[in-house]
This record gives structure tokens, C-alpha cells and sequence, in this order.
């Protein structure tokens, strides 16, 4: 308890500073300075999300740090246990990115005006054309040289197993022109989902092998979605028969 009260004082108070580099990024965007918009942001948002994590008592590891493009726009597709998630995926790939994200973090105060700094894409999975016209903008976001972030499975497992894909949710990638990059995360559902605490616990994160442009274009929708699912549900253990809703 004692360390769930201490994590959520310093996020609390480190929101202050969030605020104080939202005004600065805002004032780039409005110059015009995208680039140096992005970059900027990109690292305020390790700092925060190293300073989340290690807060939190929990041991990192990570592998397959070489398989990271050194530079984008690619699609990271990870599947996604717990919130930490988030902070754990901007902390380890050191390239800007935004998230396409469910509508209801755009409630969040200051969170979600700093999602709409890292470009964020924010989906109503109940209205379809919201959802639409969502997608778009991740695509153009992509096309604009700025990697996006996307959880096929929807929402949080709050386990360690992989919930099933959407189907569709990968055909981004095809649609924007751009690699994939695929996450295995181990361990964060320990962190908080289990016993709504913050907990230390052993995560693990896997970089795995690149999805080049030309096999993106060149693979059906369905067939890269099950590519995709198998590699990251062996990493984590699992079945290699595909799940899809």
C-alpha cells in the first residue's frame, strides 16, 4: 500500500513538470517545427516513462534491442497486459511515437493533451465511423514519418496470456506503407492489474524480428495478422493457433 501511495504522489507531482513541457511542445507545433516537436517529446516521454517504471521496484529486461529500425515511421504491434505497457514500449524503443489508443484515456486531464502532442489516435470501437476516421489519421500519421503504437488485441489481457486480434487491426500497415515491428511483454499484468497495487515484479520485453515493407505489401491481411499473433504468442508461451474475434 505504502508503495502504490509513493508511486502515485511522484506521478502526481511529476504531471507538473508534464505540464510545464506540454507549453513548450505546443509553442514548437504552432512554429512549425514538427521534428523538433517530435523529438523533444520523445524525450520528455522516456524520462517520465523510466521514472513510472523504476518507481514501481519492478526488474526490466530486455532483448532483441537490435532488431529496433534506427530510424521510422513502423507500426509496433505488441500485446498488451497492463498499463505499464505504455510506458514500458516509449522507455526501451527509442523512436517518436504515438499510440492508437481507446477514447476514454482523452478524459484523462493533461494525459490526453499529451497524447495529442505525440499524436495520438483515439478510437470509439462503438461507433464505426469515429473508428474510421480515427484510423485515417493514425495512417497519415504514419505516412508523415511518425511510428504509431497499436494493440491488436483491443484492451488490456490483465493476464499473461494473449487475448485474440482483431481482425483488420494490421491492415494499417498495409495501408500507411510501413514495416512492422512485433513486442512480446511478459509480466506487467503483475505490476497493478493483478491486485489493483503497484507491485515489483519481473517483466520481460522482447524486440522481435522486423516485418519488412515488402513482405507487409506483398501478405494478405489475414495471413499477417496470423504471422504476427503466432510470433508474439510463442514468445509469451503460447498456443501458435491463431485467435481471432
Amino acid at each position: 500500500m505504502l508503495r502504490t501511495a509513493y508511486w502515485l504522489f511522484d506521478f502526481l507531482f511529476y504531471l507538473l513538470y508534464i505540464i510545464f513541457c506540454a507549453s513548450r511542445a505546443k509553442s514548437m507545433e504552432k512554429n512549425g517545427d514538427k521534428l523538433k516537436k517530435r523529438a523533444f517529446t520523445q524525450k520528455v516521454g522516456q524520462v517520465w516513462s523510466h521514472r513510472i517504471i523504476k518507481k514501481s521496484g519492478s526488474k526490466i529486461t530486455i532483448e532483441g534491442a537490435e532488431n529496433i529500425p534506427e530510424s521510422g515511421p513502423v507500426l509496433i504491434v505488441s500485446n498488451h497486459q497492463s498499463y505499464f505497457d505504455i510506458p514500458l514500449l516509449v522507455s526501451t524503443i527509442p523512436l517518436p511515437m504515438g499510440f492508437v489508443a481507446k477514447k476514454e484515456l482523452q478524459k484523462i486531464p493533461v494525459i490526453s493533451k499529451w497524447m495529442d502532442l505525440i499524436e495520438c489516435s483515439f478510437i470509439d470501437r462503438k461507433d464505426l465511423r469515429q473508428s474510421i476516421k480515427a484510423i485515417q489519421k493514425a495512417q497519415h500519421t504514419l505516412k508523415d514519418g511518425h511510428s504509431m503504437v497499436i494493440f491488436p488485441e483491443g484492451t488490456r489481457s490483465k493476464r499473461k496470456e494473449m487475448s485474440s486480434f482483431k481482425p483488420g487491426s494490421l491492415k494499417l500497415a498495409q495501408k500507411a506503407g510501413v514495416p512492422i515491428l512485433p513486442v512480446a511483454i511478459q509480466g506487467t499484468c503483475d505490476m497493478f492489474e493483478t491486485n489493483n497495487r503497484i507491485y515489483p515484479a519481473d517483466v520481460k520485453i522482447k524486440i522481435l524480428p522486423l516485418f519488412d515493407l515488402e513482405y507487409v505489401e506483398n501478405t494478405t491481411t489475414n495471413q499477417l495478422l496470423t504471422d504476427v499473433f503466432q510470433l508474439i504468442n510463442k514468445e509469451l508461451g503460447g498456443s501458435s493457433l491463431l485467435s481471432i474475434d
